[in-house]
């Protein structure tokens, strides 16, 4: 079985709006659901998992009905940070998921996932235990010099580089495995950290699967407006 964990438990506060940026309406639809119809339509994904911000999960309940979000099974709370939020939706499911069950983690935020990209990190993730989304980096890169932050004498060839995302998958056994081991020594579990990070830290190789350059994710007003940009070219294609 393959199951998506979509992260929406986040406040949203550099978006700068008065809900959580997962429940802004666009074009009479939240970002979230977007989302979550990406996971419904394919046809790899058997159900889903949404980790929700506190008080909210009526409200994504009644959406999903909405919708059509048929395939999504549980709702559940998130925690005080984004690795507690994906924690609390990788514990929930011990009892349901299977040791190699595939979990696709993601964030409800990037509501432009493709098929084929969930499709190539299931087929990398099936093959080696795991897969993270990832790109090239097409900028060079420059380190800032610790004396003088104002200038730079080295700089890192962009071809040793990936920017990496969501979609992620894991084995189910992997995963819970390690954000056990992860909470219980207090590693990769602080700030910035992700599943992908966290996994590094505790010593496990992960795999490149395919990304886009349209899976974006709505941090900032300028993203949405991007957002709703690829949401017109996408319907303006479809009336031709």
């Amino acid at each position: 079985m393959n199951i998506a964990i979509i992260i929406a438990g986040g406040s949203g506060k550099r978006m700068g709006q008065d809900i959580p940026k997962q429940f802004i309406n666009v074009y009479d639809k939240p970002v979230l659901f977007y989302t979550l119809e990406s996971f419904q339509k394919h046809p790899q994904i058997d159900a889903i998992e949404v980790v929700c911000i506190a008080g909210w999960e009526s409200v994504v309940m009644a959406y999903a009905q909405q919708f059509n979000i048929t395939k999504l099974k549980w709702i559940i709370k998130g925690g005080n940070s984004g690795q507690e939020s994906i924690r609390n939706g990788v514990y929930y499911l011990e009892n349901i998921a299977n040791p190699d069950d595939l979990i696709v983690i993601h964030d409800g935020i990037r509501p432009l996932v493709e098929d084929a990209v969930l499709t190539d990190v299931l087929l990398v993730a099936k093959k080696y235990g795991n897969a993270v989304t990832s790109m090239p980096y097409n900028e060079q890169i420059f380190v800032v010099d610790k004396d003088d932050e104002g200038t730079t004498t080295q700089y890192i060839p962009r071809e040793t580089l990936r920017r990496v995302s969501t979609p992620q998958a894991y084995r189910f056994d992997l995963l819970d495995a390690k954000y056990h081991e992860a909470f219980e020594k207090q590693i990769g579990i602080y700030g910035s950290s992700y599943t992908n990070t966290m996994m590094v830290e505790l010593g496990v190789r992960l795999y490149f699967a395919s990304g886009s350059d349209k899976n974006i994710k709505l941090t900032t007003k300028d993203d949405l407006e991007i957002f709703k940009s690829y949401l017109k070219i996408d319907k303006d294609n479809w009336l031709k």
